[in-house]
């Protein structure tokens, strides 16, 4: 299985990330890392991306998956999404960590060592294109537990039928 948990800044990908990876028995890896040194100097200083920016830090995060695995990744625009699809290979599943601007911000505001500024936010709400019905998409709603938003992935992932059977993992397994 190959999936990407999608989203604007600060909305967990990476907390997400390590645990549902342990519960899927499936690599986790920040898409972040593949940023080239240029794109995360531009955002240390405050500076949205450019879709050309972007192009060939979102075909690492798909060729990243060529094989089985999780990566977290913004993948916020659709064509951004068929990119990253077709760079590995086809049968991407996104997972739309999605949240409350609100809720977000406190999220950025509470973390420390990261290169993404709050100011940045609205940058990224206003580039996100929520997945559309036809794309091979789940959403999951952060305002919860973290166990409960791996629990909730892997029951959604199971019911499309791009997991293996069995029930979600128990809370205090993850």
């Amino acid at each position: 299985m190959k999936i990407v948990l999608m989203g604007v800044a600060g909305c967990g990908k990476s907390s997400v990330g390590v645990v549902l990876g342990e519960a899927l028995a499936l690599p986790y890896r920040d898409g972040d890392d593949l940023h080239p040194a240029e794109n995360i100097a531009k955002m240390s200083r405050g500076e949205a991306l450019t879709d050309a920016d972007r192009w060939p830090w979102l075909a690492l995060v798909g060729q990243a998956l060529r094989a089985p695995g999780i990566i977290g990744c913004s993948a916020l625009k659709r064509s951004y999404r068929e990119l990253i699809d077709a760079e590995a290979g086809g049968g991407v599943v996104f997972v739309h960590l999605s949240g409350s601007r609100a809720l977000i911000e406190a999220r950025i505001r509470a973390r420390t060592g990261h290169f993404m500024p709050p100011a940045l936010l609205d940058s990224q709400f206003s580039t996100l294109e929520v997945p559309a019905q036809d794309e091979r998409a789940v959403v999951v709603d952060i305002d919860q537990p973290l166990v409960a938003v791996v629990a909730e992935i892997a029951t959604k992932l199971r019911r499309l039928g791009l997991a293996a059977g069995g029930s979600p993992p128990d809370p205090e397994d993850i």
